[in-house]
This record gives C-alpha cells, sequence and structure tokens, in this order.
C-alpha cells in the first residue's frame, strides 16, 4: 500500500491540492480568485516536480490499474508545462473579461488531474475514469462565460458530442471485455500475443470493439472524422480556455492513443493500422484545405490542430519505437508553438475588447514589431520551414513512416504540408507588407511577454541543441514498447 501511495504521489497531491484551493475559495469568495489561481500555479509546478523526481522505472500498483513508467514521466511534464502557462496567460484575461471567479483554474486542475490519470492508465477502467474526470471539467469551462451565447454555445456542442464518444469508448471497451474477459492492458497484451503466436486472427467482436476504442480517442485528439466540434469550440470558448484546449489536453489524449494502441493491442497493429492511416490522411487533408478560408484566427488554430494531429498520427501509424519517439517530439515542439502562438492572440485587444480576425494582424510589424517577430516565427514553424523546430518534428514522423514503408502515407504529408504553408505564410504577409490598421492596446502584461520569448528562443534555437528532447523522446518510447 506504501509503494502504491508513493507511486501516485504527483496525483495524490494535485488532488489534496485542488480540494483544499476549493476550500479557500468557497470561505474566502470571489476576491480569492487571484490567490487561488497563484496558488494553482504553484500546485502545477509542484507536481511537475513530483513527476520529474520519481524512479522512472516500469511500476504497476493498485492491482494493475496504474502504471508509473519513462513514456509517462515525459508526457506528464508536457502537460504540466501546457497547464501552468495555460493558467499564466489566462490571469489578465480573466480579470478583464469578467471571469474572475475561483473555480476557473480549479477546474482546469481537476482537468490535469484528470490527464495525469489518462497517461498512467493500465487498465480500460481507469482509461475511463481519468478521462472522464478530465472531459467534464472541460465541459465547464468551455461554458464558462454563460452570459455569452457563444461560450454557452460551445461548451453544449462538446458536451453533447463527447458524451457520444465516450459511448463509443465504453461500448469498445464492453466488447473487448466480453471477448477477452479482462480490461488489463499487461493481460490483453499476453492474450493478444499468445493469439498471434498461434497464427490466429482475433475475433471480429474485438476489431469491433478497437474500432469503437479507436474513433472515440480519435474525438479526444479532434482528428477527422471525429472533429466536428473543433472549430465551434475554439471560436466560442472563452480565448484563455482555447489556449489551454490546443495544448495540455492534446498532449494527454495523445499520450492515451499511443499507449493503448501500442500496449495491449500492440500484436493487433495489422488490424488498428489501417484506420489510423486513415484518420491521419484525412486530418491532413482537412488541415491543410478547410483553413485556406478562415477568418478568425481562432478557426484558424483549430483547422491548424487538426492537421497537426494528423502528421502526428503518423509516428502512430509507423507502430514502431521510432514511429513513438517522432509522436513524442512532434508534441513537444507542437506545445511550445501553440502557447506561443496563443500568447499572441491573447493580447490581440483594441480599444478594451478582444478582436478575432486574422486582418487585425495587418502591419503588426510597424506597430508591435516584436510581437510579429515572435508571430512569425511560430507560423514559420507550424508550417514546417526549416531550420526552425516545426521542421524537424515533420522530419521526424515522416522518416518513421518511410522506415515502416508508409510512403504514400509520408507522401500526403509533405504535399499537405506544402498547402498549409500557404495559410500560415498569408499571416506573414499581412504583418509584414499590408498598411497597419490598429494598434494593439498596452500594456501586454510581462507574463505575455516572456512567453512569446521563451517559446520564440525554444522555436528558433531548436536545431542548436536538439539532445534534451530527442534523448527524451528516444527514453519514452523504448519505455512504453518496453511493457
Amino acid at each position: 500500500m506504501t509503494q502504491d501511495l508513493a507511486t501516485i504521489a504527483p496525483e495524490l497531491f494535485l488532488a489534496v491540492s485542488a480540494m483544499a484551493l476549493l476550500m479557500l475559495g468557497v470561505f474566502r469568495g470571489r476576491e480569492s480568485t487571484g490567490l487561488v489561481l497563484m496558488l494553482s500555479v504553484v500546485v502545477v509546478v509542484i507536481t511537475f516536480a513530483l513527476v520529474w523526481l520519481a524512479p522512472s522505472t516500469r511500476v504497476v500498483v493498485f492491482e494493475g490499474l496504474f502504471i508509473r513508467d519513462g513514456f509517462g514521466a515525459f508526457m506528464k511534464g508536457l502537460i504540466l508545462i501546457g497547464t501552468g502557462v495555460s493558467l499564466v496567460m489566462s490571469w489578465r484575461y480573466i480579470e478583464r473579461e469578467n471571469m474572475a471567479q475561483f473555480e476557473f483554474p480549479i477546474l482546469i486542475l481537476f482537468a490535469t488531474l484528470g490527464m495525469l490519470m489518462m497517461v498512467s492508465a493500465n487498465d480500460l477502467m481507469s482509461l475511463y475514469i481519468g478521462l472522464e474526470l478530465q472531459s467534464l471539467s472541460l465541459y465547464v469551462i468551455a461554458a464558462f462565460r454563460r452570459d455569452t451565447l457563444r461560450s454557452t454555445e460551445s461548451g453544449l456542442k462538446y458536451f453533447v458530442l463527447g458524451a457520444l464518444a465516450s459511448g463509443m469508448l465504453l461500448y469498445g471497451a464492453s466488447l473487448i471485455y466480453g471477448f477477452t474477459g479482462t480490461t488489463n492492458f499487461d493481460d490483453l497484451a499476453a492474450a493478444f500475443a499468445e493469439t498471434r503466436a498461434a497464427g490466429e486472427m482475433p475475433s471480429l467482436g474485438i476489431i469491433v470493439g478497437l474500432v469503437f476504442m479507436a474513433a472515440g480517442l480519435s474525438f479526444k485528439v479532434s482528428a477527422v472524422p471525429f472533429h466536428m466540434w473543433t472549430p465551434d469550440v475554439y471560436e466560442g470558448a472563452p480565448t484563455a480556455v482555447t489556449a489551454f484546449f490546443a495544448s495540455a489536453p492534446k498532449i494527454a489524449a495523445m499520450a492515451l492513443f499511443g499507449r493503448v494502441m501500442m500496449g495491449p493491442f500492440g500484436d493487433l497493429v495489422a488490424q488498428w493500422q489501417q484506420i489510423i492511416i486513415a484518420i491521419s490522411i484525412l486530418s491532413m487533408l482537412l488541415g491543410a484545405f478547410a483553413a485556406i478560408n478562415q477568418t478568425s484566427i481562432k478557426r484558424l488554430m483549430a483547422y491548424s490542430s487538426i492537421g497537426h494531429v494528423g502528421y502526428a498520427l503518423i509516428g502512430l501509424a509507423a507502430g514502431t519505437e521510432a514511429g513513438i519517439q517522432g509522436l513524442i517530439i512532434y508534441m513537444t515542439i507542437y506545445l511550445v508553438m501553440n502557447l506561443g502562438t496563443f500568447a499572441v492572440i491573447l493580447c490581440m485587444r483594441q480599444k478594451g475588447r478582444m478582436v478575432e480576425g486574422i486582418d487585425d494582424l495587418r502591419g503588426l510589424s510597424r506597430t508591435h514589431p516584436m510581437m510579429a517577430a515572435a508571430m512569425a516565427i511560430f507560423m514559420f514553424s507550424m508550417a514546417g520551414i526549416p531550420p526552425l523546430a516545426g521542421f524537424f518534428g515533420k522530419l521526424y514522423v515522416f522518416l518513421a513512416a518511410i522506415e515502416a514503408e508508409l510512403y504514400v502515407l509520408a507522401v500526403i504529408g509533405v504535399l499537405t504540408s506544402v498547402v498549409g504553408a500557404f495559410y500560415y505564410l498569408r499571416i506573414i504577409k499581412l504583418m509584414y507588407f499590408d498598411e497597419p490598421v490598429e494598434a494593439f492596446d498596452r500594456p501586454f502584461g510581462r507574463e505575455m511577454n516572456l512567453v512569446m520569448g521563451v517559446a520564440g528562443a525554444l522555436i528558433l534555437l531548436f536545431f542548436v541543441f536538439p539532445s534534451p528532447i530527442l534523448e527524451g523522446a528516444e527514453i519514452a518510447a523504448a519505455a512504453l514498447l518496453a511493457g
């Protein structure tokens, strides 16, 4: 029991802290929002330290429900970075937009707790509990501005479609349990390994269950054709909430996708690989073409995220250690690019109100040159222009696809990257070659300047010292496949 509690120390600390902050907010009322938000950031930092300091050896606790390994530690670190930076960026925003309620940071902490549980799930039951803890918190913060029709609508759409996806996932899990008699990942992996060793095909019920599970997880990463909620929720939710949605939950869902497919279903790669290839191609195509005509920067980022999920799924489709390493590298770089871009979007204010039009960025290089430079770095990186970090993210997933002889997938990835570059370069053209419309309100805040500066430097200088990310991703991928 002591080992069990020691293994879940980060999650336990986060859960207890979130409940303590909830009670602090209840007793002190609305004026406690700033204090609760600041303490929430401290809690995230301490949780990150607990994850970082924990041994990376593989340990399975709570009767096989929970696993701690190098893969989980790396992905949890990314999730906590995304959460912490999102909380810092939301500080001024929630005050200005009349959202200063102590429940906001606490809901984000509970969502993060669900994400950490998802990444360490070693059983279909713990997977579902973690997923729902995250999802229920996200539904609420999507509709956090109850006085705004768009925010309420986005929360309702997310809830209805999310409930449908959860039902599909649960149905798939029940089929797998019905045909195998177990929900434990290790037992499922052993059963499928025996089936493969005997040269037998898995039963039709297991394959159908696997398809339903893949569909449910595809919704969580907003992959096509389960992407329909993404543009509306990104546009309708408060911008600080959208910044959070686009970072930490994406990392968690992709990590869960990788663990489920490469763990218990690793020996069924021939059955699920074609599903992943299909949703990867569709996501890349939709992300490239649907974003071309967008006029809202938040909707453009929604379609951009769908495209980036498609590229990351190339690594999973490869079904190899190199593929998982490519997926981890891609998601790490994507997190930094996204946080930096949303820091710029959160600074888009004119005459005291938020603006979201792409045309509002016209002439930004003349009114705010440093902000324009940071945005240009993020856009070039998202387009995959060398030597920026985004180029290396795509390079590693494409190399993994070629190594796995998925040549068509790699070629489609390259072609859609060329198409997608159009709308990223269009933003740069607006910033540097068009006449300015109206300058954004100042000051932006030190925290926004810091996020933009650090993210821009990391993306720009990644090629100088990439080894920490590359080596960390290699160790994490090896840890996942070692199980």
